[in-house]
């Protein structure tokens, strides 16, 4: 698995669950030229990749040659965040090789309209607890406050004030909860 950021794992993770892959809009509260560094550093490792916009897509960058460019999850950034591949929709049709050839301009206009937001996510290591605890959310089955205790050794009350404080309000994910029976209330993290 690729050396990912909270700020990476929030905007690929976010993407992966959409049906079209578009990593806009980007849902990581992230303010200054973080937003542009962010999506730059996951070109670079080929995790996300340009692909022509629709006509209601979020425009990355206008190019002479194949016009607006948005940016989307490639099958690489699934496999970064142990995502089934079979579970991969299919990719969107691109005509030919659209490399960013000029990525600082392109992630000076990404960060522009991410100035709007005004918290700034942390960022952690990728073998931390939070990492793991983002980890566990992603699972389809997500995880109930009891597996995630028994996984960290935390007290439940750190295990909720982790998700409402760390995950939602640093992050900007969006965790859902739901009772099951024989679990509990269990939580996950979706688009």
């Amino acid at each position: 698995m690729a050396q990912l950021s909270d700020a990476q794992l929030v905007v690929l993770s976010a993407a992966c669950q959409r049906p079209d892959r578009c990593v806009f809009p980007v849902s990581a509260k992230l303010k200054g030229n973080a937003a542009g560094n962010v999506l730059k550093s996951l070109l670079k490792k080929k995790l996300i990749k340009e692909a022509r916009a629709k006509r209601d897509d979020t425009v990355w960058r206008h190019d002479k040659k194949h016009g607006r460019m948005t940016l989307q999850a490639t099958r690489a950034a699934y496999e970064a965040l142990g995502i089934d591949p079979r579970e991969v929709p299919p990719e969107r049709e691109t005509d030919g090789d659209t490399e960013s050839t000029n990525e600082t301009d392109a992630a000076t206009k990404a960060s522009t309209k991410a100035k709007t937001r005004t918290k700034h996510a942390g960022s952690t290591r990728t073998n931390s607890k939070q990492a793991k605890l983002i980890e566990m959310l992603h699972r389809s089955e997500g995880a109930s406050i009891k597996e995630i205790v028994k996984a960290f050794d935390w007290q439940p009350h750190t295990v909720r004030g982790a998700i409402a404080g760390a995950l939602k309000k640093k992050l900007g994910l969006n965790v859902v909860s739901e009772k099951v029976e024989g679990r509990g209330r269990v939580y996950r993290v979706t688009a």
